[in-house]
């Protein structure tokens, strides 16, 4: 296998600062270099074909980036997974073996189950039935600014913030709770517990921080959807005395399906690549670690590529089936 040290550039590290600055430099000139090429190639565009030439033409710099920044470090990465931990030895797919029979993976691919199955359809029902309550109501645009905050925060902050929810301090003494999870059971005279070492439970305390940050994305875009039912429906269903559970059933649900199928697979997307929450409250320890997390510790902790790069593989491979049931939801949508 190449070492990167082998690679052409731009593909290979460059070691000192200066050679960052020369390389940095040159790339930009390149780039102009490109991008004036093209817009001289598109003004001698002629005839009927004309627009259409110019359009390949505006889009070749994407098509170059997409090819250099995406798809051959995705295929680099593949080959990798192939190869052991030094990315010496070609050892096939044993990495993948490894990663669907070692105990560790094991736990790692279970807690990954427990994010993708709870968070999207719990995070998409609370943002639905906090849209619908609060639909018309007079502190509407309130009641929305306040679950929808934590959408403003960063996963490493909202972590953070967490983090003091579940923090425990031996209750001995005179010792004060600060976490306030723990503070509520010494009012209720129980005694506190460290959330975040007992598996599994701790995982699904991490999937509660993913759901109230989610819950406001949901709701936005759930109640921007239910906005847009007629009015003339609405008053319809009520003039034919459907009740309110009818309502929501027969004339709501159905209206707004386009709008949830989106929430369910974007949430279902953010969540199969979530790592600063586990890496911010955990690290990964306590049986907590999730793909998108043990990718990160066996690539630049354990220095263990081949099974890092497997993992990304994996990762990938979960990712696509969502987008392209998304994709073929919006298509049916638009072409009904």
């Amino acid at each position: 296998m190449t070492e990167l040290s082998a690679l052409p550039w731009p593909f290979a590290p460059v070691e000192t600062n200066s050679g960052k600055v020369v390389q940095m430099i040159a790339a930009i000139l390149i780039f102009i270099a490109i991008m004036g090429i093209i817009l001289f190639l598109a003004s001698l565009a002629r005839g009927r074909n004309g627009d259409r030439t110019v359009g390949y033409l505006y889009l070749l710099p994407t098509l170059l980036m997409l090819l250099v920044g995406l798809v051959y470090p995705g295929l680099r990465t593949v080959w990798q997974s192939f190869f052991d931990a030094a990315g010496n030895a070609f050892i096939g797919l044993d990495n993948y073996v490894t990663i669907f029979s070692d105990a560790e993976q094991l736990t790692v691919l279970r807690n990954t189950v427990f994010w993708v199955v709870v968070t999207p359809f719990v995070a998409t029902a609370v943002g639905l039935v906090y849209a619908i309550l609060v639909d018309k109501a007079r502190i509407e645009a309130a009641a929305k600014a306040l679950i929808f905050l934590p959408m403003a925060i960063s996963f490493v902050g909202a972590s953070i913030i967490w983090r003091f929810v579940y923090e425990y301090r031996p209750h001995q003494g005179n010792v004060q709770q600060i976490g306030l999870l723990n503070q509520i059971m010494v009012w209720l005279g129980a005694e506190p517990k460290q959330w975040l070492i007992n598996s599994p439970l701790n995982t699904f305390l991490l999937i509660v921080v993913m759901i109230w940050i989610q819950a406001g994305f949901a709701m936005t875009l759930l109640s921007a959807a239910i906005k847009a039912i007629p009015d003339d429906v609405i008053e319809a269903a009520r003039l034919d005395g459907v009740t309110a559970f009818g309502m929501f059933r027969f004339i709501t649900l159905p209206s707004i399906r386009p709008a949830v199928v989106v929430v369910l697979t974007t949430i279902g997307i953010a969540t199969l690549k979530v790592f600063d929450i586990v890496r911010t409250m955990t690290g990964g320890q306590f049986n907590t670690s999730v793909v998108a997390n043990e990718f990160y510790s066996q690539s630049f902790r354990s220095d263990n590529q081949g099974l890092g790069a497997a993992l990304a593989v994996l990762l990938f491979v979960l990712v696509i089936p969502i987008v392209v049931y998304n994709i073929r939801q919006l298509r049916a949508s638009e072409g009904r």
